[in-house]
């Protein structure tokens, strides 16, 4: 530096001493200056002070040689310990010569001026608050130096600040939140720590309402949350458990709104129990104002249902957010926004009401997070929000479709299915066409309590009333030749007369449903081996057993697969005869008394004659002893196999179960019932010498047969016309039987 230029009113000794390399030379040249400012402050000559401060910090803290920027900084510290109170004058020229010196490579220099930096802000306390934002700033960039005489001296002003700020009611955290928001995104450890301290701090002071800036950088914190550091986390847990302590105090004041995709969009393990109990709380405190964002929230919710106990908590957390967000949805949900709208306007007003109003001057904030956009309704208007239908069926059907989704996790889709199906029926049928051929794929699911969960929305699909439409087209998109009968219809040409119309009835998906449950049946045959009496049996609890048989039945006799519609009746047989969810369908069809039954037990067994033991067995439960004994006689042109002999073989056994208590008991009357005596020996002289034939010969052994039935026949029911269709439909299987054989024989299956 130049000393012989003119630096007045600093004299060339105190110029001198302030380039020195000595710190003690240097100090006694401050000690001069503030002599020199004292005597400016008594003369209340502020020109000649601000013309010093800019001396010392153009000339010296500014200049280029390393002692003398640290000589302009131990002299701008003298100015102002000497300005005392009248130091808020000068603060910006005293502060930004200083904090330039922030950012020099010379470790020494950057301690000197944390070192400056200190005496100037305690001394002027309050008055540097106007300036917070430029020192915060510093601050938080010398958090994060390298050298531990740097940091330590940053700490010490930072406690300095706190205590000032703490202290102060003229604090501006408008001004401040922008600053917040930008520096809170740093990754450095010591910065973002320096961060958490000043929030804890500010959210402590009671003249500072943080809770209102939250939204602004929450995100940040929860960005923080998941540092590697343990130590960083805690003061980070600590900080959002006194915000959720302030929420729950004051939730009248809490912008959920704004918050609530915040929270959805932090997936990080480290992150997720406090986002989940964030969640839970949002969602008991603010109802329905965050059912615009159903979609984001199951989105981070629904994976979290299937974690092990190892997450226990973080699982619990979000069962509780999704029980409690199922519960906001209403049937007011499924009204038209034209609906809403007139109930919440004064009948004859045509000016929209302020709510209507306040509602279309709202702004919406979109915020990406990778494939998934959410918005953010900027409003707190609670009553006028709108459930996301759109944006939840399509969460709940992408975690139906991903085969790595959990089995809790697809149970929850599936409650959630059917509770939106109950809730709003009529806009959930304008995505069943969508979401049907997953449904029905769930079928297939390992877990047997996602199948029940399955059938229970497919079940609500097929008989809620919202799902009535045009019969015509129904099986447009299906690939299947299954021609679906419609009650009422006709068949071959002729008008059906063997409807029930005891039955309920169903809706156009109900039929749709049917129709796909066989198709996927024939398709997957494993599926119906191993889980088709479970879902059938089901189906009938959920729905009309008389509705399940009939249309089933209806749709097997125009089943082109022989094979498959024999297997199929053999199984809906058994069912029947069985299961005791079907008890009451087996009193409807013991005694055909009604021309309901009789046309039920018309339209079963045009279709059980794909299946000739088991139309037999039919007969058997209805007692038609004659009509099952014209049966057998006719068994003597079939096609006997080991499957035909082991199908008789479990009837002989269904005989002898309490299913046919009535039949065996019926014995004892030979008198009135010599056709069923006749078409049980039927059975026994096709039964090879097996342990069935033994059970039945034993029985049969102590009657004498009657030379008449006096059982009278049934006037609804042609016996006649039901023989030739057997006929008919027995004419076709050998048909087919004839040829498979012409491709390849199979000789071990006969005898």
């Amino acid at each position: 530096m130049n000393t012989e230029k003119d630096f007045s009113p600093l004299t060339p000794n105190i110029v001198r001493a302030l380039n020195d390399k000595l710190y003690e030379k240097r100090k006694v040249a401050a000690l001069e200056i503030e002599k020199l400012v004292r005597e400016f402050v008594a003369q209340n000559n502020s020109a000649q002070i601000r013309h010093v401060i800019q001396t010392l910090a153009n000339e010296f803290a500014l200049s280029l040689h390393p002692h003398s920027r640290k000589g302009g900084l131990i002299g701008l510290a003298a100015c102002s310990i000497a300005l005392g109170k009248d130091s808020g004058l000068y603060l910006k020229e005293l502060i930004d010569p200083v904090l330039t010196c922030f950012n020099d490579s010379d470790s020494r220099l950057r301690y000197y001026a944390c070192e400056a930096l200190y005496n100037i802000v305690k001394v002027a306390r309050g008055a540097v608050l106007p300036h917070f934002n430029v020192l915060f700033d510093g601050l938080s960039k010398l958090a994060a130096d390298p050298d531990p005489n740097v940091k330590s001296g940053s700490e010490l002003l930072d406690r300095l600040l706190k205590d000032i700020v703490t202290e102060s009611n003229k604090f501006d955290l408008v001004a401040f939140v922008p600053l917040l928001r930008e520096r809170i995104y740093s990754n450095n450890q010591y910065a973002r720590q320096f961060i958490i301290s000043w929030i804890h701090v500010l959210e402590s002071v009671p003249d500072i309402n943080l809770l209102d800036y939250l939204p602004e950088f929450l995100d940040g914190l929860f960005q923080i949350l998941g540092d590697s550091s343990k130590e960083i986390r805690r003061m980070c847990e600590v900080v959002l458990g006194e915000f959720l302590k302030e929420i729950k105090k004051n939730p009248s004041s809490v912008k959920f709104a704004e918050m609530a995709n915040i929270l959805v969009i932090h997936s990080n393990d480290l992150i997720q129990l406090t986002s989940m109990t964030w969640m839970r709380e949002f969602i008991q405190l603010a109802g329905r104002v965050v059912l615009p964002y159903s979609s984001g929230i199951l989105t981070a919710v629904l994976p979290c249902l299937s974690y092990d106990d190892r997450k226990k908590s973080t699982k619990e957390a979000a069962s509780a957010c999704n029980h409690s967000l199922m519960k906001l949805v209403t049937p007011e949900d499924d009204e038209d926004d034209e609906e809403s709208q007139t109930k919440s306007s004064p009948p004859g007003d045509g000016t929209p009401s302020k709510k209507e109003g306040d509602l279309n001057g709202k702004s919406n904030l979109r915020i990406s997070t990778g494939s998934l956009v959410y918005s953010v309704l900027c409003s707190s208007d609670r009553s006028a929000v709108t459930l996301d239908l759109d944006g939840i069926v399509q969460v709940l059907d992408r975690h139906l479709h991903d085969s790595s989704t959990g089995m809790m996790t697809r149970i929850a889709v599936l409650k959630w299915l059917y509770h939106l199906y109950i809730k709003t029926p009529r806009k959930m049928f304008k995505h069943t066409d969508s979401l049907f051929p997953m449904l029905l794929k769930t079928l297939s699911d390992e877990s047997d309590e996602v199948i029940l969960k399955d059938l229970e929305v497919l079940a609500e699909i097929a008989s809620s009333p919202a799902g009535q439409t045009d019969m015509s087209g129904l099986c447009d998109n299906s690939d299947s030749k299954t021609v679906l009968h419609i009650p009422g219809g006709v068949r071959d040409g002729q008008p059906v007369t063997d409807l029930s119309p005891s039955t309920p009835s169903m809706n156009s998906y109900f039929y749709k449903f049917m129709i796909n449950l066989l198709k996927r049946f024939s398709l997957e045959r494993k599926l119906l081996e191993m889980r088709g009496a479970f879902i059938i049996r089901q189906l009938c609890l959920l729905l009309h057993a008389e509705n399940i048989f009939h249309s089933m039945a209806d749709i097997l006799l125009k089943e082109e697969d022989l094979k498959f519609a024999s297997t199929m009746v053999q199984t809906l047989n058994t069912i029947l005869l069985t299961s005791a969810e079907l008890f009451q369908l087996r009193n409807q069809l013991k005694d055909l008394h009604t021309q309901e039954s009789c046309a039920l037990f018309c339209c079963l067994y045009r279709s059980w004659c794909h299946n000739p033991v088991a139309t037999v067995s039919l007969c058997f439960l209805t007692q038609n002893y004659r009509h099952a004994y014209d049966l057998i006689q006719k068994f003597g042109d079939l096609e006997v196999t080991v499957d035909f002999l082991m199908e008789v073989d479990k009837l002989v056994q269904l005989i002898e179960s309490p299913i046919f208590t009535y039949l065996r008991l019926q014995l004892l009357d030979v008198e009135h019932n010599p056709y069923l005596i006749k078409a049980l020996y039927g059975l026994l002289m096709l039964l090879p010498q097996s342990q069935a034939f033994q059970l039945l010969s034993h029985r049969l052994s102590f009657l004498v047969l009657s030379k008449q039935d006096k059982r009278l026949a049934q006037p609804h029911i042609d016996y006649s016309e039901l023989l030739q269709h057997f006929d008919r439909v027995q004419s076709k299987h050998l048909e087919v039987r004839h040829k498979r054989a012409g491709r390849f024989e199979h000789p071990d299956r006969k005898l």
